[in-house]
C-alpha cells in the first residue's frame, strides 16, 4: 500500500483550514477515473494543513489504513461500495459516534452518494470535505450487525449494470466491442425481432413473496397477504420508513406504510438487497433504526436526499 504525505503552506493558500486529512483512494476508483482521483487529491492537499494519502489494493489494506488513521479526518475517494465499506468497518470498531466521514464519490455507482447529498464532481467534492459541515445521519443495524445507509429492498430488484466508461463513441456505446462480436451481436437482434413478442418474466426478476412484516411488535402484514415488495428506509428521529407493496389482483392495491424503530420480516427463506448489496437467504431479519449514528460531511446548507436546507 503506498502512501504519500502532503503540506499545504497557509500562506499559499489563505483559506486552507488546519485540518490533517487521511485520504484513502479506493482501487476500483483508481482503476475506473484516475484523472477525477488526481484532481481530488490536489484539492484536498492544497486546502488542508497536512494530507497522508494512502492507495490500498485491497480491501483489507482498506481497512487497516482507516484503522491507522490517529486524529487525522477520514476522507474516502470512491464509490458506494467503498462508502459502505468505510461505515461497516466504523461500526464493527464501534468507532462510528467519534467519527466524520468524508466522501468524495468517484466511480460508476453513485447513486447512493447522491441520495446523501454529495456532489459527484471531483473538485465540488473535494470543496465540500474541505469547507462542509458535518452532519448526522441515521442508519439501519441488523441482527447480523450489518449496517444500511439508505434501502433495504426485499425482494432484491436487479440493479442495471452501468455503461463502461472506456466505451468509444459509436452505434450503443460498442466501439471496444470486437467487430467479430458486434456481427453475433446484430445477427441475434435481427432474429429476435422477427419472433412473435411474448410476455415473460425475465430470468432473476424476483416474484409474489409470503412475508410477515412487523413494526414495533405490530403485523403490518401478514403470510396470507401476497406481497410485491416490501421495502425500510432510514427515516427521521431514529426510525424507519416501511413501505409494504401488496400484490395487485386487478386494480391496483395501494401501498401499506408504517414508521416504527423496530422492522422484522420473517417467512419463507428470502433475499434482500441491502444498498447496494444482496444478501440472504434467510428466515427472518431484523433492523434497528440507530439515530444520529453516524456522521458525513456535506456542503453547507445541504441536507441528504433534500437539497439545499431550509430555514424553518
Amino acid at each position: 500500500m503506498a502512501e504519500v504525505a502532503t503540506s499545504a503552506s497557509s500562506s499559499a493558500n489563505s483559506s486552507a483550514r488546519s485540518d490533517q486529512l487521511l485520504v484513502v483512494v479506493d482501487p476500483v476508483a483508481r482503476r475506473m477515473d484516475g484523472e477525477s482521483v488526481r484532481i481530488a487529491k490536489d484539492v484536498l492537499s492544497a486546502g488542508a494543513s497536512h494530507t497522508k494519502v494512502c492507495l490500498p489494493d485491497d480491501p483489507e489494506e482498506f481497512a487497516r489504513a482507516l484503522g491507522r488513521r490517529g486524529s487525522r479526518r477520514p476522507v474516502v475517494i470512491g464509490d458506494d461500495s467503498a462508502l459502505l465499506r468505510a461505515v461497516a468497518l466504523l461500526h464493527r470498531r464501534r468507532e462510528l459516534a467519534g467519527c466524520a466521514l468524508s466522501v468524495v464519490p468517484v466511480g460508476s455507482a453513485l447513486g447512493l452518494a447522491r441520495s446523501l447529498g454529495l456532489p459527484t464532481g471531483a473538485v465540488a467534492a473535494a470543496r465540500a470535505v474541505l469547507d462542509g459541515t458535518e452532519r448526522r445521519l441515521d442508519l439501519l443495524v441488523d441482527d447480523s450487525d450489518g449496517v444500511v445507509l439508505g434501502t433495504v429492498g426485499i425482494p432484491p430488484a436487479p440493479v442495471p449494470v452501468p455503461v463502461r466508461a472506456d466505451a468509444g463513441p459509436g452505434p450503443e456505446g460498442t466501439s471496444s466491442v470486437r467487430p467479430w462480436l458486434r456481427t453475433c451481436q446484430s445477427l441475434v437482434r435481427t432474429l429476435a425481432s422477427s419472433r412473435t413478442a411474448r410476455t415473460a418474466v425475465a430470468p432473476g426478476t424476483p416474484g409474489p413473496a409470503r412475508l410477515r412484516v412487523e413494526v414495533d411488535g405490530v403485523t403490518l402484514v401478514d403470510l396470507d397477504q401476497p406481497v410485491e415488495g416490501v421495502s425500510v428506509t432510514p427515516g427521521a428521529a431514529g426510525v424507519a420508513v416501511v413501505e409494504v407493496r401488496p400484490l395487485s389482483v386487478g386494480a391496483q392495491a395501494s401501498p401499506l406504510t408504517a414508521s416504527g424503530r423496530t422492522v422484522t420480516v420473517s417467512g419463507a427463506h428470502f433475499r434482500y438487497r441491502a444498498d447496494a448489496v444482496v444478501c440472504g437467504p434467510v428466515g427472518t431479519r431484523t433492523w434497528v433504526a440507530r439515530e444520529g449514528a453516524w456522521g458525513l460531511t456535506l456542503p453547507a446548507g445541504v441536507g441528504p436526499g433534500v437539497g439545499p436546507l431550509r430555514a424553518p
